[in-house]
């Protein structure tokens, strides 16, 4: 390890290398698990500008950060994306992602096919168009699906990240299953999170992993895929072809293993997606990084903490 790197390592021995940048929390699907119909966002005005965050990343990442990934909201809200993307792109990380609903994506994907943004998380919670609808409350299914498709023509790496509830679309598992290994797209199924707008309903949507996999195994066999120590997916190779991974974040948290950083849209780094305790980073000069740095990391829990105060789209995916 580098002599940088050792300012990444907390005392439980976990490195630090990932960083989740929400470019902002606003969004244009309003999806039930998440929204409410009229949220109140982030005035524009003070949100982290492009340049505060090449300042903040290319800092972050002589520390010892090695993949990013945009989130939001939905992150293509935001009109200087392109220019966003085309400064990180510069910067010697070994992954650069997006987490996007796709509502915007298809026009977008010529532009990015030449930066570094290679890795497209896109979510996408039914596979039917009037369940979408249900779901999200926008009426765009085909416009979502022609784009994750065309991104998978084009030579993107796409994953879809389905959160599942109980009533809602748990009976759509198999036909992801079978959507999954028709497309060469892996599925990811995301358990449902007690936050937000979700807490009054969180005992009656919530099917755990364990019960998702249960579902399935009915018809398919597993064989469980390599995983890096700090993945949040449990993955597996099923017996139809598809690829499927298992986010657990209420019954098996993976806080032990992570290793992600967190930048709020207004430029405030944080050691986990449930604490609002963190430190500004856009004035800070490079070398007082070290020192925010391991204050931040020193912070990052070990175990789940039980209660996030902010809702979902405003504590970034």
């Amino acid at each position: 390890m580098s002599a940088l790197g050792h300012h990444m390592v907390d005392k439980h021995g976990r490195r630090m290398r990932k960083l989740r940048i929400s470019l902002l929390d606003a969004c244009n699907l309003r999806c039930l698990y998440c929204m409410p119909e009229r949220p109140v966002f982030t005035p524009q005005k003070d949100w982290a500008s492009a340049k505060d965050l090449m300042h903040i990343t290319s800092n972050l990442v002589a520390l010892g950060i090695e993949e990013i990934r945009l989130t939001g909201g939905e992150p293509l809200l935001r009109r200087d994306f392109v220019e966003i993307v085309d400064e990180l792109s510069t910067l010697p990380v070994k992954k650069l992602g997006l987490t996007t609903n796709a509502l915007l994506l298809a026009p977008y994907l010529s532009l990015l096919q030449h930066t570094k943004l290679q890795q497209l998380n896109i979510s996408l919670d039914s596979l039917d168009a009037e369940n979408f609808k249900r779901i999200t409350r926008r009426d765009a299914f085909s416009t979502v699906m022609d784009a994750i498709l065309t991104a998978k023509i084009l030579g993107f790496t796409v994953k879809i990240n389905t959160v599942v509830m109980k009533g809602v679309n748990d009976h759509e598992l198999p036909a992801f299953v079978a959507w999954s290994a028709m497309h060469d797209i892996p599925v990811r199924f995301l358990e449902v999170m007690n936050i937000g707008v979700m807490k009054s309903q969180f005992q009656g949507r919530f099917l755990s992993a364990f019960d998702m996999k249960a579902m399935l195994k009915v018809d398919y066999q597993f064989s469980r895929l390599n995983d890096t120590s700090d993945s949040t997916s449990r993955n597996f190779r099923v017996s139809n072809g598809a690829e499927i991974g298992f986010i657990a974040s209420e019954s098996n948290p993976f806080c032990t293993g992570c290793s992600r950083l967190r930048l709020t849209p207004k430029g405030q780094i944080r050691p986990c997606l449930f604490m609002q305790e963190g430190i500004d980073l856009k004035s800070l000069a490079p070398e007082d990084y070290p020192e925010a740095l391991a204050t931040i990391i020193a912070m990052k829990p070990i175990g789940r903490i039980p209660h996030q105060p902010q809702p979902m789209y405003q504590i970034g995916g």
